[in-house]
């Protein structure tokens, strides 16, 4: 499936819970949040399942945050990858240093 058919099947199951509501923001960052951190905790006990697990779940948050936002996940993506596309550096210790 598509990202674009994913984010619609997300945004439709969140309007179905009544979560898509800006006064719902700052839970639905928390919830972003408390995702991330069970995605750190799956890569620090290289639990691959719980890792797949987390990524979805984060994913799933920002689809549903963004739309409260009313903010589309794609193009706010594609913005982020025009600026890292020309952004200069190098990899120390497998973390990308940009340059100043």
């Amino acid at each position: 499936m598509l990202f674009e058919e994913l984010q619609a099947k997300i945004e439709d199951w969140a309007y179905d819970k009544n979560l898509l509501h800006a006064d719902n923001v700052e839970r639905q960052f928390l919830k972003v949040i408390e995702e991330v951190g069970e995605l750190a905790s799956g890569i620090a006990k290289n639990e691959r399942d719980e890792t797949i697990d987390a990524i979805g779940d984060v994913f799933v948050t920002l689809i549903i945050l963004s739309a409260q936002l009313e903010l589309d996940p794609v193009y706010c993506l594609n913005e982020a990858y025009q600026v890292i596309a020309k952004r200069t550096g190098k990899t120390i210790d497998g973390v990308f240093i940009k340059d100043s």
